[in-house]
């Protein structure tokens, strides 16, 4: 039996680079699915306080603690990445922004976007 070696073999997943874009739209579904986890979350933090001021005390402790506090500021940069690249999507829908260097530009406005208003945030809830 004869194997054919002038066919082309797909690149491994070890070898291939995914663009930027590509990766930036895995993280965005990542981010939707994070936000619909954390919103049962903030279900329950609402609940707590509607159920008085024992479970409200509870809650208010609990979220005190600094991996949770790590964990609700990674939810609040998840909103903003995933609020910057649905923008970009909106300028997507309008037929711009489809030329390669314009996609990676885009991508890194989005980064340091969404990094902004997580940082102006975290710097707007602790200066007062």
């Amino acid at each position: 039996m004869a194997t054919n070696t002038d066919r082309p073999i797909s690149p491994h997943l070890q070898n291939y680079k995914l663009p930027l874009t590509g990766t930036l739209s895995i993280c965005h579904r990542i981010t939707g699915v994070m936000l619909s986890v954390g919103l049962i979350f903030f279900v329950c933090m609402v609940s707590a306080v509607a159920e008085g001021a024992d479970a409200y005390a509870g809650m208010q402790t609990l979220m005190s603690a600094w991996p949770i506090k790590l964990i609700y500021w990674a939810f609040i940069y998840a909103l903003f990445f995933h609020l910057c690249h649905g923008v970009r999507h909106l300028i997507w829908d309008t037929g711009q922004g489809f030329a390669r260097e314009t996609m990676n530009q885009y991508a890194i406005y989005e980064l340091v976007a969404s990094l902004a208003l997580t940082v102006a945030a975290f710097i707007f809830v602790y200066s007062s």
